[in-house]
């Protein structure tokens, strides 16, 4: 009888071991699931009536037959600047931190879908491309499992490509809308990192690109009034023009707008218009 209860505590105790090693996130998975019900749940309700006197209320609720699905528009690509993806994946599972990304992607390629793309992650933060002040509202986030100070795995990059191509196929996001936190947040971020390879991704449809063969900057033209058409928030124009750099020319260390600088924008600015 001894031998036996032994063998039945062991035995749970494997199996104990291996549903905690094969499912490490249960706990927050069921988090995730609740709170998803509890969204549904209020997607199920009837407006509520305004509580106001000074509109006429009517009678009964008239619910319209013509609707859908708010759909994102923008991808906005992330660096995790963390040390793993493990690190990266309790990050996002950790309330405390607040923080979200709808996709994950390590560097050996593998990809964790952590939302669902019609919810809104908390990935942007405080940002601003063009006149869109609420990034989360409207974008998925991709984070790449990368400290921000090192290449990007092949693998990781053929995952995010894969990843890229079905997002615009099914929500027809435009190619102009592919872009990176730095961009929509160059004053606090930089991220993914110069060496993120922007220009390959504008080859396969992810984000615009300039052209090699550039015409000649016409006189009079306004560097800031190109960053602004592209999108790029020129409050902070040294921020502006230090994004700018680290998107399209991979420059990290001069700080003023030579002629280069200029074609290139000069002929951004067409294809953004």
């Amino acid at each position: 009888m001894k031998v036996f209860r032994f063998s039945t505590v062991v035995f749970f105790s494997i199996v104990l071991l291996y549903a905690c090693a094969t499912r490490p996130y249960s706990a927050t998975n069921k988090v995730y699931k609740n709170q998803v019900k509890a969204y549904l749940g209020q997607l199920k309700q009837e407006p509520v009536d305004p509580m106001n006197d000074t509109i006429k209320v009517p009678a009964y609720f008239v619910g319209t037959t013509n609707f859908g699905i708010r759909k994102p528009n923008f991808v906005i690509i992330h660096h995790t600047a963390q040390n793993s993806c493990d690190q990266t994946l309790g990050t996002f599972t950790t309330p405390k931190s607040a923080v979200s990304a709808h996709y994950v992607i390590c560097k050996d390629g593998t990809v964790h879908h952590m939302l669902n793309d019609y919810f809104r992650a908390q990935h942007a933060g405080v940002s601003r491309w063009g006149n869109l002040i609420d990034v989360n509202s409207s974008s998925i986030g991709i984070e790449l499992d990368n400290t921000g100070f090192e290449p990007f795995d092949s693998l990781q990059i053929n995952s995010l490509i894969s990843l890229l191509a079905r997002l615009k196929k099914d929500y027809n996001i435009p190619t102009a809308n592919f872009i990176g936190h730095g961009d929509i947040a160059p004053t606090r971020k930089n991220d993914p990192n110069y060496r993120f390879p922007w220009k390959k991704l504008a080859e396969k449809g992810f984000g615009l690109w300039y052209d090699e063969n550039r015409e000649e900057v016409p006189a009079g033209f306004s560097h800031l009034q190109a960053l602004r058409i592209i999108g790029y928030d020129v409050k902070d124009t040294t921020a502006a023009i230090r994004a700018f750099k680290r998107h399209f020319l991979q420059d990290t260390i001069t700080r003023r707008i030579n002629d280069l600088n200029k074609s290139v924008l000069y002929n951004l600015q067409k294809k953004y218009m």
